[in-house]
């Protein structure tokens, strides 16, 4: 069975607390506080981890996304007092690499009417626009997207994004392979484009070695 990235939105009602198994996740907060493995993050902070861990709202609650690979039937939406969840979108990794492998959870901000020329990635992952407007194309296929939806890229396939015209950043969570850490994976696929300025800017939440899953 291929594993699975899924990504859920949780929301906690103020000082609700949930508890989660042992999994590689990333958790973005998109508003609100949380309290996770002795930290408190606010809003556009992250925390990742392998462990079972206990997420604790803030006095006014929190709304976080949350990333996790599965070996298949794993994970799921959070249960508990106080907690709605949702999957938001999973994907199994058909194109995962082999070998070592990395979570990277990091943010892609684009001025107004920026753009990504025609890319790929070195592993799959999903994202999430937090902000502004973006069109994806890929394999054929043109989508638009707006704050909250998410999508997935293979890696392998080649992407153009175009940012609409008012700052626009997503958040996203790639598996890599090891030899990428600290390192972008990002490679432009038209010769003349790799020399050309590039108006997207990264903020890396995280780079973890995965101890459960190779490929």
């Amino acid at each position: 069975m291929q594993p699975v990235l899924r990504l859920y939105e949780d929301v906690l009602a103020n000082d609700a607390a949930v508890s989660l198994p042992a999994l590689p996740r990333m958790i973005f907060v998109v508003h609100g506080s949380l309290a996770v493995a002795g930290q408190t993050l606010g809003d556009g902070e992250a925390w990742s981890g392998e462990g079972a861990v206990t997420l604790k709202a803030g006095s006014g609650g929190a709304t976080v996304w949350r990333w996790e690979l599965a070996s298949g039937a794993g994970g799921g939406p959070t249960v508990g007092p106080g907690v709605e969840s949702r999957e938001k979108l999973s994907a199994a990794l058909a194109t995962m690499p082999k070998g070592a492998l990395i979570l990277r959870g990091d943010s892609v901000a684009f001025p107004p009417g920026g753009c990504a020329y025609l890319h790929r990635h070195q592993g799959p992952g999903i994202r999430c626009l937090l902000d502004g407007a973006i069109r994806i194309d890929t394999r054929g296929h043109s989508h638009s997207y707006g704050p909250g939806a998410a999508w997935y890229e293979t890696g392998p396939d080649g992407v153009f994004a175009q940012a609409a015209d008012r700052p626009t950043r997503f958040i996203r969570v790639m598996i890599l392979p090891l030899a990428y850490l600290g390192k972008s994976s990002v490679e432009y696929l038209n010769e003349e484009d790799k020399a050309k300025p590039k108006s997207q800017a990264y903020k890396i939440f995280a780079d973890m070695p995965l101890t459960a899953f190779a490929g």
